[in-house]
């Protein structure tokens, strides 16, 4: 059949990741206040350890007449940094009005917003933070490596955690039952606890600390505290129809974007796992 004859219909729509980072894992918190958008900083909490007393009286091993102390914690002060996505629209003005452009491009943002802030998070926080845990012999295969980002996870942090895994390996956690279903929430959670985010943004990157590429045939697992996301509203460029057209091309370009800051806690902790034997 000739192209001219095709008859146009709408956009085959989509739907985000269940199990991304704006989802069930995560404290998403819509705010206006443009302080907040621009980065936020706090004490830690849970970071610093509760510390199990030990009587002198009792205690065979005081020396007599030795003062008894108890320790104390500075806490430390935290921050996280802006991420701003965006997506962008351009076609010729005979085929689009600034509607239709500006509803495309919002389209686009919704469908994609997950996966890139997946991506700014993974680069800007995970990997440049993060105690690499893999073993000199090189990476271990999936179970062992959720195993021991939550015993590293366990000892600096007491709460529940989020194990972050790419895409790519998320079929991997289905082998050994690591991961089930939480039947009030939806979201995943290890036998541990913890809650798993399954990123299509971090597929895309799948860096270790550093930012070094993954080998083939592996990936890169993170642990972090909780994960408190602050979104700020839509902001569409240009906001009127005739600064959208290009009157060199006869052009029209329409830009939507918006501002997150992705703020976790305390310790992060990475190893490589095996995904092809």
């Amino acid at each position: 059949m000739a192209a001219g004859l095709r008859r146009y219909v709408e956009a085959i729509p989509g739907t985000p990741l269940p199990h991304g980072i704006l989802n069930t894992c995560t404290d998403v918190r819509d705010v206006d206040d443009v302080h907040e958008l621009l980065g936020v900083e706090w004490l830690a909490l849970g970071c610093c350890p509760v510390q199990v007393w030990q009587d002198p009286c009792i205690n065979d091993d005081e020396s007599p007449g030795a003062p008894a102390q108890k320790e104390f914690c500075r806490p430390e002060l935290e921050h996280a940094e802006p991420i701003t996505v965006y997506a962008g629209s351009e076609c010729s003005t005979m085929g689009w009005t600034y509607a239709e452009a500006r509803a495309h491009a919002e389209a686009a943002l919704e469908l994609g917003e997950q996966q890139a802030v997946e991506a700014g998070f993974w680069t800007q926080k995970l990997t440049s933070s993060a105690v690499d845990l893999t073993p000199a012999a090189g990476p271990v295969n999936i179970a062992q490596g959720v195993a021991a980002l939550e015993g590293c996870l366990a000892e600096s942090y007491g709460g529940v955690g989020t194990l972050h895994v790419p895409a790519g390996a998320a079929a991997l956690l289905g082998c050994c039952n690591l991961v089930g279903e939480d039947p009030a929430s939806g979201a995943l959670r290890t036998l541990a606890g913890n809650c798993v985010i399954i990123g299509a943004g971090y597929s895309a990157m799948n860096t270790g600390p550093g930012g070094i590429p993954a080998d083939p045939g592996t990936a890169w697992l993170y642990i972090t505290g909780p994960v408190v996301v602050r979104r700020g509203p839509t902001v569409t460029v240009p906001d009127q129809a005739r600064q959208s057209v290009n009157i060199r091309t006869n052009d029209r370009r329409v830009l939507v974007e918006r501002t997150y800051v992705v703020a976790t806690t305390c310790v992060v902790c990475a190893i490589q796992v095996v995904t092809c034997p």
